[in-house]
């Protein structure tokens, strides 16, 4: 196709058309449909990002799980009340560290949902990956545990981990009672798996909720998660 505003260029035409206007129209037509081609593309490659992207500052995007008591869940299900989501692998050193080694997040759980905050443990780790629990194994890790999530879900084909694009565990995502996405990060401000470290770092869960309950902005909204990747 010539470039346009080009002069069109004469070519054998097996209709025997030969005139550049004949040609210089049909260019034009097929740059048309070429232009409405690439903007419906654009258009839908923008739709899907608004749909699927968790975005801090955006409505958080629904999902419907089912728990490992058989109970389904939809995220819109809580609305009105304030949501963390935290993703999870039992196996993963640097959820050790917050469980098994210091008890740190059953603790934020427990201080969490006694203040009416909805928690959900998400483990997005494919059928056999390092973590993957089966229902019963969970229920007998969290009582170990001591845990105070309000429900666990097996996400094994990963589509809500890419949803939210959960890189690790854990990855910590805290969404307001409006059902806006006011946190996305880390648990804490000390990248290490050091269970000596909780004490000197900000749980930045902790000061997100406390935040949105006084009614004020999260002051620090987006932090990089670390820890073990998804499993998918």
């Amino acid at each position: 196709m010539p470039a346009v505003g080009g002069p069109a260029t004469e070519i054998a035409d097996p209709t025997g058309a030969t005139g550049k206007n004949d040609y210089h129209c049909r260019d034009m037509k097929s740059f048309k449909y070429l232009t409405k081609i690439i903007a419906a593309a654009l258009a839908l490659g923008a739709t899907a990002t608004l749909t699927l992207a968790a975005q801090v500052g955006q409505p958080a995007p629904d999902f419907t799980l089912t728990d490992i008591d058989g109970n389904t869940h939809s995220l819109s299900d809580f609305k009105g009340k304030t949501v963390v989501l935290e993703w999870m692998n039992q196996e993963c050193p640097f959820v050790v560290k917050h469980y098994e080694k210091s008890g740190n997040l059953p603790a934020t759980q427990r201080a969490a949902t006694a203040d009416g905050v909805i928690w959900l443990v998400i483990n997005s780790g494919r059928p056999g990956a390092q973590g993957d629990f089966s229902a019963e194994k969970v229920r007998e890790w969290s009582k170990k545990q001591n845990t105070a999530y309000t429900a666990y879900f097996r996400d094994q084909d990963g589509k809500v981990g890419r949803l939210y694009d959960a890189k690790t565990t854990p990855h910590m995502y805290v969404i307001n009672p409006e059902g806006t996405l006011v946190y996305n990060g880390a648990i804490d401000s000390i990248r290490s798996a050091n269970a000596a470290d909780i004490a000197k770092a900000e749980n930045y869960v902790t000061s997100a909720l406390a935040a949105v309950k006084a009614g004020q902005p999260v002051k620090t909204p987006a932090t990089q998660a670390y820890g073990c990747t998804v499993k998918y």
